[in-house]
């Protein structure tokens, strides 16, 4: 069942053209869809298991579908530095960018590298991706230590002015969820908002007030 031209048949068989239409109108990149919804993208995940082999020839593909089926079914113990570096340089949807952070990225060594890394760079997904890290984690990762959140907190001050709308978003929700993680990061959280509204750049406002507007409700 595990080669990838049997996989590729179960996928164009789940395909339609609804669903396609569907991504553009949520800002999807479809030059490489077929449609499928997320939800049977896992299920036939749940199918294949854990293949990493697989997973790398998937992503080879540049099928839409494909490739979040690689970020789901990619071993974790064996994702390298290097494949994160080369998968995200190769993002060109927020879909695909969400799905491998939170499915694959954070469960490796590497994330919090990463995350600091990539929110310096200047290629819009592969900085979507830098601050999508931080927000999965923050979620998904409970016993990770707080001072890693603690260490994105300057990093969301210093990039909360980018206005490419991939980008903003992603630093509006590390923020969010950095600071819904606990008690004590939901206050910092909320005086690193105060500050980027302090920086009175209006490119940073809104992530700065959408934040809030979430934050200010949490822990009362």
């Amino acid at each position: 069942m595990n080669t990838l031209d049997f996989i590729i048949s179960e996928l164009s068989s789940l395909a339609a053209d609804q669903h396609r239409e569907k991504l553009v109108r949520f800002g999807i990149n479809t030059e490489f869809a077929i449609g499928i919804s997320v939800p049977k993208i896992r299920g036939l995940a749940k199918l294949i298991g854990k293949d990493q082999r697989l997973s790398l020839e998937l992503w080879e593909t540049k099928i839409h579908e494909a490739r979040i089926l690689a970020s789901i079914i990619g071993d974790p113990k064996q994702v390298t530095a290097q494949q994160i570096d080369q998968w995200s340089k190769e993002f060109n949807s927020w879909d695909v960018c969400d799905q491998a952070c939170g499915n694959l990225f954070i469960r490796t060594p590497f994330w919090k590298a990463k995350a600091l890394e990539y929110a310096r760079q200047e290629a819009e997904f592969v900085k979507r991706c830098g601050f999508v890290l931080m927000a999965e984690a923050a979620v998904h990762l409970k016993k990770e230590d707080d001072q890693a959140f603690l260490e994105f907190l300057p990093v969301i001050f210093r990039e909360a002015a980018d206005q490419r709308n991939f980008v903003k978003k992603a630093v509006n929700w590390a923020l969010r969820q950095i600071g819904k993680r606990n008690a004590f990061l939901h206050e910092l959280a909320i005086a690193t908002a105060h500050q980027i509204l302090d920086q009175n750049n209006k490119k940073a406002n809104w992530v700065a007030l959408d934040a809030l507007r979430e934050l200010n409700t949490k822990f009362k």
